[in-house]
């Protein structure tokens, strides 16, 4: 990682002027304070792995507030952040959630609302940055789980801090691509810890029904994905693949074949819409995450009993 700034001393105001502009790029704008006496200490790192934004921070007392005239500031509203605590402690606050952080936890904030930090004594953490659809896709809007602290005691946690520590150990030797998958799959990392946190919020009666519903908002927002399928569906969901095809056993359909009746209807609307009336069956079919034209063309009849451009041309339009 790249040393973006290093002292002992930000009480001068031009080195404190610099220590917000950091924090300005490498986070959002926040209203900052000093906490106790003696000096205030800051070490920030940085580095970009294949598109994400990766910080490593450590400081004494400080507090941070992001509010609403610093949230009007930034930029970054598509954007969520992801806290793992590496040393010491820090106490916040976010949709009335308060948690005391300690090492190993992991926390996601929503940089849209209003938050506060407080760091009592000396600490260090890792930030990341991740686009708001990777987290909210499989998991929901983020007032579900902002603010919720993953303790390090649960495997998922466990499982993020060592993957991201050893993502940036080894990032330079890696392609843009790699860069990229390794990414990706640390992004469903943190998905499984949140499902796994979120789990023990959830009334078990309700357990199965919570996941199912990840499940499906996961598949409404990948259905593009000709890779996704139930043991993939399962990892981003957070629950092995046998307790995944149980839940959707108990309401009466395995989980491949409503996958692909949700692919089928969406290439169902697709074909009746003008608006899509530009593209060719067989980008239509790839577009709902079919491999070929021709499996596409065979399920499609299977299903409606007419074949895609058949349906296309006696389909009536969608109604709003």
């Amino acid at each position: 990682m790249k040393t973006l700034i290093s002292t002992d001393d930000l009480n001068s105001r031009k080195k404190f002027e610099t220590y917000l502009d950091i924090v300005r790029d490498r986070f959002v704008p926040s209203e900052c304070r000093k906490i106790g006496d003696g000096r205030f200490r800051a070490h920030i790192e940085g580095v970009d792995i294949g598109g994400m934004l990766i910080t490593r921070s450590s400081f004494n007392g400080q507090a941070v507030d992001t509010t609403p005239s610093t949230i009007r500031r930034h930029d970054k509203h598509d954007k969520l952040s992801v806290i793992i605590r590496l040393s010491g402690t820090a106490h916040s606050r976010q949709y009335d959630r308060a948690v005391v952080q300690q090492p190993g936890d992991l926390v996601v904030f929503d940089s849209n609302k209003p938050l506060a930090f407080e760091y009592p004594a000396s600490t260090s953490s890792l930030f990341i940055e991740i686009p708001r659809e990777l987290l909210e896709g499989p998991l929901g809007a983020a007032p579900l789980f902002a603010g919720l602290s993953v303790p390090a005691s649960l495997p998922g946690a466990s499982l993020v801090r060592t993957f991201f520590d050893d993502l940036i150990r080894v990032n330079r030797q890696m392609s843009p691509d790699t860069a990229e998958r390794m990414t990706r799959i640390g992004t469903d990392l943190i998905v499984a810890s949140l499902a796994e946190r979120l789990a023990q919020e959830t009334p078990r009666p309700l357990q199965g029904t919570v996941i199912v519903q990840r499940a499906k908002a996961y598949v409404e927002a990948h259905l593009g994905d000709p890779t996704l399928d139930p043991p993939q569906l399962a990892a981003a969901t957070g629950v092995s693949l046998r307790h995944l095809q149980q839940l959707f056993h108990e309401r009466g359909q395995p989980i491949a074949d409503w996958l692909w009746q949700r692919r089928l209807e969406a290439a169902a609307r697709r074909l009746s819409d003008p608006g899509h009336a530009h593209l060719s069956i067989g980008a239509l079919a790839y577009g709902c995450g079919f491999v070929s034209q021709a499996h596409f063309a065979r399920r499609f009849k299977d299903r409606y009993g007419v074949t895609p451009s058949e349906y296309r041309r006696t389909a009536p339009a969608p109604t709003a």
